[in-house]
């Protein structure tokens, strides 16, 4: 696939761009999950790469987090040594996104002097970096949010960093896909490119609502499947004014929205299975939809008992690997069904 390709540089450095965000996306739940994401209180682009050095250093370093509103009002308690197992989270996260961004603009202008790049291909790379760029703003701006009053981020700035990541994912491999395949025939069927562009819309609405109910910790109440204790719409749901506040800032609401998009995104791949027996399609196209109805079930099955069991951090983080490997395996369906 790769061997005779003349774009195999760029689409091998594509691809590593894509498995460094999945690896981000991975340290990013751990440091959600464990409570981690403000322990480091301010932000240095370079000196930040070097972690406390010595025993002075990490007293230094506490005694700044000491000065925030986590530690006054949740953390007090803590004592050096737990102060470094969350800071060691954040850390990782944030060198992670440094080596990420290494790793996509060093090649980039290699590749532009030895004119490996052409015109399409670099305004793709262009938006790829900007994007790559503004996530590194919607990190700091994200924790922000909570170094003021509340000790906690704000919600809509974790779905925006969370989904701003997982699109970076997405138009990253998209367009490493395109090379990949630039050769291959495929057939036209619009109704397909359709409908799995419809799919790829609500599953980035539905991993939004996933950010939503983590950011609002959400997952930790109606911890019952397949109803919201015993009835199917709790009366959490739709108990705060007005209305439609319920939906973005209640925990049942975005809890009731998450817990049921689920069922139309299962509902869409399994209609675009049915749907695709009509049409005559290439190998790629039916191993791209095979992949999603797999992908799909075990998505929903993590869903299910990450809720049922509380939100343990490893299937917390495994579900939301799930979400990744899901809008990628979309976005393989949407490359083979793409127009030439």
């Amino acid at each position: 696939m790769l061997k005779d390709n003349p774009n195999k540089p760029v689409i091998i450095w594509l691809l590593t761009g894509c498995v460094l965000i999945f690896l981000m996306v991975v340290i990013g739940g751990i440091t959600r999950l464990t409570n981690s994401g403000l322990s480091m209180v301010d932000w240095k682009l370079i000196m930040g790469m070097v972690p406390p050095m010595n025993e002075q250093d990490w007293i230094e370093t506490f005694n700044k987090y000491k000065k925030f509103p986590e530690y006054q009002e949740v953390n007090f308690m803590f004592t050096l040594e737990e102060f470094k197992a969350i800071f060691f989270w954040e850390y990782l996260h944030r060198l992670i996104g440094r080596i990420i961004g290494i790793i996509f603009i060093v090649p980039f202008f290699y590749f532009l002097i030895k004119k490996k790049i052409k015109e399409k291909l670099l305004k793709q790379s262009l938006i790829i970096l900007g994007m790559g760029g503004f996530q590194g703003f919607l990190g700091w701006w994200m924790v922000k949010s909570g170094l003021v009053n509340d000790p906690d981020v704000s919600h809509y700035r974790l779905a925006i960093h969370l989904i701003a990541a997982f699109l970076t994912f997405a138009y990253t491999f998209w367009v490493a896909l395109n090379l990949i395949y630039y050769k291959e025939e495929r057939p036209n069927v619009p109704f397909m490119r359709n409908g799995v562009a419809i799919l790829f819309v609500v599953t980035i609405l539905q991993i939004i609502y996933g950010a939503f109910v983590a950011g609002l910790n959400a997952g930790f109440t109606m911890n019952t499947w397949p109803k919201m204790g015993n009835v199917w719409i709790a009366e959490t749901v739709t108990a705060m004014e007005p209305f439609w506040t319920n939906f973005v800032d209640g925990i049942g609401g975005v809890q009731f929205i998450h817990r049921y998009l689920a069922y139309v995104v299962v509902g869409l791949v399994l209609f675009l299975l049915f749907k695709s027996a009509k049409y005559e399609l290439n190998k790629i196209q039916s191993k791209s939809l095979i992949a999603l109805l797999v992908i799909v079930f075990a998505q929903f099955l993590l869903g299910i008992f990450t809720l049922i069991y509380a939100v343990p951090v490893w299937l917390g983080v495994t579900h939301q690997v799930g979400a990744f490997l899901l809008l990628g395996a979309i976005v393989y369906a949407m490359s083979s069904f793409r127009e030439e």
